[in-house]
């Protein structure tokens, strides 16, 4: 071993052995070959500084998030994945060894088992098989919606105003179409009421909303919102044999609907911030969740919005959950954000334009600086299965930069059939729990039943007036009641007027004598 690798070896010993419990991820490159005892670790106790997986299509993302699964699996941490892309339900079947593999594990040692992780399928949808996921428009909040919808301070409060006053006179928003009744009724039949008892608001506001909210609709956001309401505590079950439950949310319909998945996610983190008590410094986090494809989120987002996520990622983690974005490009990520991330896993990015260069420039500045490695030229070559590595130590301290060639996972490189899919959902206690979509009375119910009652009355009042003028006795018609006969009367009253006024020199007009 020369000097140069003796002296890497000891940095990466030195930077990635620790106290606590700990995954392998891979192995230290140096000149393109693997050191042998470079090993790269990464410590369960700053999991929940959260993450960035980036890279180039084809470069590996996806197989490392695989590893990270599993490897947090096998440490009994439950493990939340957002599929978008639909290639993560091999997880649930054992890998498969083959001469890729072995190549693999002859260059940076270790043994390879196959294993298939305990896996929860779920889905946003009535169609595709899984365990259903909703929640109620309540549960979101005036203020999410609000960020979501982007409505401005004024149109804001008036979201506010709904949710109070929906509150106030027992009117529950479960789905979206309550939403979109209460903002009729105030409008009209109800906004004599709402602005007595909460202020005037202006038409053009409910206007905006209810536009914005029927956008939204037009999404297919009333698939995520309805009841049951979906239980964050499911996300954080043990299987039986002690390793975490890997949750995969399907969304693959959700690939040209960015709105939606922004809505989807950002509930989904409010509702594990507001459900899940604090933690402090734990030996290893309580839930990770991988978003997959994260450009997705960020695309659509408004400034309150991106101020909302950046909220929720700097303190969730004080709740025990880590958070980590897998994304093509890591200027995909808002600064605000990708300052937050602890764990960072680079793969090969590509430079066919100027513009391309600068991106590798920018990434390459984000690492810690490194002796061993020129990270701008080797950013472009990297091969698949190899990125750069660093994360956040025991004490907080980012780790030496380090050329990584990953381990495989031990689950299969591929997607469940059809057939394994129904076998695996057949088996699931979540998806009864969760079949039955409920129909509780809510805001659309019970606006629809006071408005049936108040025409019903607006009927019988009508009714009742046209009866009484039916009742009343009616005169009987008598000679002079004709209307011939009447004429005839009024004609020759008004020839004896004439005369009578004609004989005392009041009628008719005076004429003017002519002159000649």
């Amino acid at each position: 071993m020369s000097s140069q690798d003796s002296t890497f070896q000891e940095q990466i010993l030195s930077g990635y052995t620790f106290k606590g419990p700990r995954f392998r991820l891979g192995c230290g490159v140096l000149n393109g070959q693997p050191v042998a005892g470079a090993e790269v670790c990464l410590p369960l106790k700053t999991m929940n500084r959260h993450g960035l997986i980036a890279g180039a299509t084809g470069t590996g993302k996806t197989k490392t998030l695989q590893v990270l699964a599993e490897g947090l699996s096998d440490a009994s941490v439950p493990v939340v994945l957002m599929d978008i892309k639909g290639d993560l339900s091999g997880i649930a079947a054992a890998g498969i060894k083959n001469a890729k593999i072995e190549e693999r594990l002859s260059q940076i040692g270790g043994t390879y088992a196959p294993a298939a992780y305990p896996v929860e399928l779920m889905t946003l949808s009535a169609e595709a098989p899984g365990v259903r996921l909703r929640s109620t428009v309540s549960e979101f909040g005036p203020i999410l919606l609000s960020r979501i919808l982007g409505l401005n301070d004024t149109q804001q409060g008036v979201m506010a105003m709904i949710f109070k006053f929906c509150d106030d006179t027992k009117m529950p928003l479960i789905d979206l179409k309550d939403v979109i009744k209460v903002i009729q009724y105030i409008s009209d039949e109800g906004k004599e009421t709402l602005e007595k008892n909460y202020g005037k608001i202006s038409t053009s506001s409910t206007g905006t909303i209810l536009r914005k909210v029927i956008e939204l609709q037009q999404q297919g956001a009333d698939a995520f919102f309805g009841e049951p309401s979906f239980d964050v505590d499911d996300f954080m079950r043990i299987s039986d044999d002690g390793r975490g439950k890997i949750n995969i949310i399907r969304v693959m319909e959700l690939q040209d609907r960015p709105k939606l998945f922004s809505t989807f996610m950002l509930g989904l983190l409010a509702e594990l911030y507001a459900a899940l008590p604090e933690a402090g410094d734990l030996d290893q986090p309580k839930l990770c969740l991988f978003i997959d494809e994260a450009h997705l989120v960020f695309q659509e987002a408004n400034d309150a919005l991106l101020q909302q996520l950046e909220t929720v990622v700097k303190l969730i983690r004080s709740k025990g959950v880590g958070i980590f974005f897998c994304t093509q490009n890591p200027q995909d990520i808002p600064a605000s954000v990708l300052s937050q991330l602890g764990l960072k896993v680079q793969h090969a990015l590509r430079a066919f334009t100027a513009a391309d260069r600068k991106v590798i420039k920018q990434a390459a500045e984000n690492y810690p600086e490194t002796e061993f490695y020129d990270v701008d030229a080797l950013l472009t070559q990297l091969g698949i299965g190899e990125a750069f590595v660093t994360v956040l130590n025991e004490k907080g301290i980012p780790t030496p930069l380090v050329h990584t060639m990953l381990v495989p996972p031990r689950s299969r490189m591929d997607v469940l059939s059809e057939d394994e899919i129904h076998t695996l959902v057949s088996k699931s206690k979540l998806v009864q729990k969760y079949a039955t979509t409920l129909d509780s009375e809510s805001a659309y119910e019970l606006i629809t039943e006071k408005l049936e009652e108040a025409a019903a009355r607006t009927v019988q009042q009508e009714e009742e007036t046209n009866s009484k003028k039916e009742a009343r006795p009616q005169k009987e018609e008598g000679f002079f009641d004709h209307p011939v006969v009447k004429q005839v009367g009024r004609t020759a009253a008004s020839i004896i007027t004439r005369s009578l006024l004609g004989a005392l020199g009041l009628g008719g007009r005076s004429r003017k004598k002519r002159l000649f």
